[in-house]
């Protein structure tokens, strides 16, 4: 596996290659740069299989990299510092990142899964959908969810609720559809944040676009325009109907 390792801070491109060459004595490390422009030649020159691309640098961001290039034949790790909207939309987009400063653990992690993924095609569908989300940086517009047999690009605005079953979510789409994803309703919820999806109950993550009403009896739950019912945990009521009420003005 050739690589190419695209970061504007010399002791994390030293740092990451170190970590390479020792859990990884079979890769080749072909080449490193330090802006969008050093790593637009390289990935051009070599035709690397695997990129570490950072998000900001001096220049440009990795973002702007990637839509230069004429087409994307390779696995993609992004580097980023901070937990921002650029990292939210990289989660949503199932896209593999870490982060700075890293433990070298999960360097290996995400070379070992980038080494099993052999379906190039699926990767430029997470881009496509990364690039969605990224032209408009208040809102998330797609999130990509992986089920044993597909790919799913869903549009966040189509998601009515999601439900917790065990290590699972249930996501429950406005046409009726159903996807189950084998990932806790803890990480969506993080991941989802700021995007219309509120948490109202340890297993039930709502779209507040579908909210019909909020009933105050039977400990309070939610009526949805599907005619279900929610529940609403007592800890999370305040904030909950915090979001119904600030939803009135959008």
């Amino acid at each position: 596996m050739k690589i190419i390792i695209v970061d504007d801070e010399a002791s994390v491109r030293n740092s990451i290659s170190a970590i390479l060459k020792d859990g990884f004595p079979d890769i080749d490390i072909a080449a490193k740069g330090a802006s969008v422009k050093e790593g637009y030649d390289l990935i051009l020159e070599h035709k690397p299989d695997l990129v570490f691309l950072d998000v900001e640098m001096p220049d440009g961001t990795g973002f702007d990299l990637l839509e230069k290039l004429p087409s994307i034949d390779f696995r993609l790790i992004f580097i980023t510092a901070h937990q921002e909207y650029a990292l939210q939309a990289i989660k949503v987009s199932a896209l593999d990142f870490v982060l700075k400063p890293f433990d070298p653990e999960d360097i290996k992690r995400v070379v070992n899964k980038a080494k099993s993924i052999i379906n190039i095609e699926e990767e430029r569908l997470k881009l496509k959908t990364l690039q969605e989300n990224l032209q408009n940086r208040k809102v998330l517009k797609r999130i990509v969810l992986h089920t044993a047999e597909n790919l799913h690009l869903v549009p966040i605005s189509d998601i009515v609720r999601a439900e917790a079953d065990s290590n699972y979510t249930l996501f429950l789409l406005a046409e009726g559809s159903r996807i189950m994803v084998s990932r806790t309703i803890k990480e969506f919820d993080t991941m989802l944040s700021g995007s219309g999806m509120i948490r109202v109950h340890q297993s039930h993550l709502v779209n507040i676009a579908f909210v019909d009403r909020f009933v105050k009896r039977d400990g309070g739950y939610l009526v949805l325009k599907d005619k279900s019912k929610i529940p609403v945990s007592q800890n999370l009521r305040k904030q909950v109907i915090q979001a119904i009420n600030d939803s009135l003005y959008l």
